[in-house]
């Protein structure tokens, strides 16, 4: 048995009726797609690289403490991993309808918190594997260290061994409540010790106060809210999902040509997206900013592979207003090494990290209070995870893209994604299904900023470049 972080815990009190707080992806592969039985085969050779996978959710009665994961006895891999098909014709709207279907769903909680679905009958004889994964398992940047053990740098199969794995006997609700007064108990120890720690190193702690405390100066702005917008409102259960391409050595080459950093350029053209979809929809963006949530993560380099949540967030402002492209590069990079001196990061993670202190009772409270204030201040999130640039395989199908996906919460209709993975840059657009119907304009419009930047022609919309589909 072992307790969830704050953190952790935190993404499954804030879940509810219209809130799934699971992460995902869509990776398209080389067809034929495998055989059936295949595909679950390869994940049962990782499973054992991966104990949480089949490990599931035990609430403390009362809310006494913190939810613990315990290992399943009822495990089914067959449960976890499906196969479904597209309708015809099998091109990307239907696609786009499955996945926005698939992610609509909220995940089992009396089951580990992940599913994988094999999509075959793509009009271009590939196929697709949509994952999803709750993000109180693990936050997006150890995500990519989760799909690099799931899926293999080497094109052969690898055989399914016996591990060997026999579930331990699952607690009943007597010991998750002793455990949890047990642990309670202790924590003037833990206390203690975290004073003895500080008097040990008294210049780090006073650093590190002084950069929390420069942190939440500059949070102040965040709570004054933002100008009215289509991008906030109430949201439904019901997802829409697109996506968006661009390629690694067009953003090098456009910040080679115009400055900045590749996130930097990454975030411009996200700023050109917004930009086509408040003017589709009849708003000014005369001076206006999208203010978006940047999600950062606090991982030190020795917890690299570690299956919990590290992160804090950065609040940028999208310069929808500015016309020219060139000049969204400039304020953006201007304003990124604001915030990077600003010690937002190192506030939002002494936030989250106040949140070991609280009972698990008010904890839960907290969370599902904070997704029903009015939001204004934040319009959207938008998180980027680096990913591995070698292809990847899975059942000796090459990976020839992945796409992400972020769920949304609160008030905020729309979030993006953004992953690169083998020389691509790919974004993900999750949108309410009732009130954002039109995030396809917001996606085209990444793609013709990315174009205008390198001052060619755009992409056709929805067409994988040549280079993709030529891949051996």
């Amino acid at each position: 048995m072992e307790i969830m972080s704050p953190l952790d815990a935190s993404f499954l009190h804030i879940e509810d009726a219209v809130t799934h707080m699971h992460i995902g992806s869509v990776g398209l592969f080389e067809g034929p797609a495998p055989g059936p039985g295949r595909v679950q085969s390869a994940v049962a050779a990782r499973l054992p690289l991966v104990p949480r996978y089949r490990q599931k959710v035990r609430f403390v009665p009362l809310a006494l403490g913190r939810p613990a994961w315990v290992e399943d006895p009822h495990f089914n891999l067959e449960y976890h991993v499906r196969r479904t098909a597209l309708p015809a014709p099998g091109g990307d709207d239907e696609l786009r309808n499955l996945v926005g279907r698939v992610m609509s769903q909220q995940l089992d909680r009396a089951k580990p918190l992940w599913e994988m679905w094999v999509a075959e009958g793509l009009d271009d004889g590939s196929w697709a594997l949509i994952s999803k994964t709750h993000h109180c398992m693990v936050d997006g940047v150890s995500g990519t260290d989760l799909m690099s053990v799931l899926l293999s740098k080497e094109r052969e199969s690898t055989t399914a061994a016996e591990d060997g794995w026999e579930p331990a006997p699952e607690p009943n609700s007597a010991a998750l409540v002793a455990q949890s007064l047990a642990r309670r108990a202790a924590s003037p120890c833990e206390g203690l010790r975290t004073v003895l720690s500080a008097a040990r190193g008294p210049r780090r702690v006073a650093r590190q106060a002084g950069e929390a405390a420069r942190g939440f100066v500059n949070m102040r702005t965040l709570f004054t809210p933002g100008a009215s917008s289509s991008l906030n409102g109430p949201i439904g259960p019901h997802r829409r999902w697109d996506w968006a391409r661009a390629r690694l050595v067009d953003v090098k080459q456009i910040r080679a040509l115009h400055g900045g950093t590749i996130n930097d350029v990454v975030l411009a053209v996200i700023t050109g997206g917004f930009r086509d979809l408040l003017l589709g929809r009849g708003e000014t963006v005369d001076g206006r900013v999208v203010r978006t949530l940047v999600p950062v993560s606090v991982r030190a380099d020795d917890e690299r592979g570690s299956y919990n949540n590290k992160v804090s967030a950065m609040f940028a402002e999208l310069p929808v207003g500015l016309e020219d492209p060139v000049e969204r590069v400039h304020s953006l990079h201007e304003q990124m090494q604001d915030l990077k001196q600003s010690g937002q990061a190192v506030a939002a993670e002494r936030l989250t990290a106040l949140g070991g202190f609280a009972p698990a009772m008010l904890l839960a409270l907290g969370g599902r209070v904070a997704t029903r204030l009015p939001q204004s201040a934040v319009n959207t999130v938008t998180t980027n995870v680096p990913g591995p640039q070698y292809p990847l395989y899975l059942a000796e199908r090459r990976m020839l893209e992945a796409f992400p996906f972020v769920p949304l919460g609160g008030n905020v209709r729309v979030s993006v994604a953004i992953f690169s993975y083998d020389g691509g840059i790919n974004f993900g657009v999750t949108g309410d299904r009732d009130s954002s119907p039109d995030i396809g304009v917001l996606c085209r419009g990444i793609e013709r900023c990315v174009a205008e930047l390198l001052g060619g022609p755009s992409l056709k919309p929805d067409k994988r470049p040549e280079a993709v589909r030529a891949r051996p």
